[in-house]
């Protein structure tokens, strides 16, 4: 994909990058993911579990959260702008390759973007399916009397493992974000500055 003639924005405008629905969805999924994660280290640490305790409402709160992390996403297809985005973040294109060399080069200059970059795509498609195995596995550890053991010995075992990457994924996905303050801000009130976009996303045209 080359960049449009269409003029960028002026730096001093603000520009529409998320509506309300996808604000909505990425907070409640956040939410969810965030009591998942936390409940995890409560349940396996035994530093954390000996300073929690009540490991029965732990071992809840994760099996819930951990079952309704899909819920937020499912009830976003209702709203336009977020089906419009998953099609986006679907779609790659010739400049995803170009920015994705020069993000593993660590070449210097702007890289070709358009409303999510290449990373951002890899991030949202790895956590997708991250969090279906981790419902598969979580469901068959759950309900035991349903599945061989050795099923369950293999479910625990990924999902485990799997929860320990998702975790440092999790870890770089939010300093990524800590370090960029206008990302942030165009998840929190929806629009972004024209400097910025043009600059991180030069081919998105809102």
């Amino acid at each position: 994909m080359s960049p449009r003639a269409d003029a960028p924005a002026p730096s001093d405008s603000r520009v529409r990058r998320f509506s309300r629905a996808e604000r909505l969805v990425h907070r409640a999924t956040a939410a969810l993911m965030g009591v998942c994660v936390v409940t995890a280290a409560c349940l396996y640490v035994p530093q954390l579990a000996e300073l929690v305790g009540r490991r029965a409402l732990v071992v809840t709160l994760h099996q819930w959260s951990g079952l309704l992390l899909p819920v937020p996403v499912l009830a976003g297809l209702a709203s336009r702008a977020f089906r419009t985005d998953l099609t986006h973040l679907n779609r790659w294109g010739p400049h995803d390759r170009v920015w994705l060399r020069s993000a593993l080069r660590r070449l210097p200059g702007p890289r070709p973007a358009a409303k999510f970059n290449a990373g951002q795509k890899i991030y949202a498609s790895w956590i997708a399916g991250a969090t279906l195995v981790m419902l598969g596995t979580g469901l068959m550890m759950w309900f035991t009397h349903l599945t061989p053991l050795v099923w369950r010995t293999s479910a625990t075992f990924v999902h485990d493992w799997l929860a320990l990457t998702i975790g440092i994924v999790l870890a770089g996905h939010i300093g990524m974000a800590l370090g960029d303050p206008e990302a942030r801000k165009g998840l929190r009130t929806g629009s972004v500055s024209g400097e910025w976009a043009g600059r991180e996303h030069p081919l998105w045209r809102p």
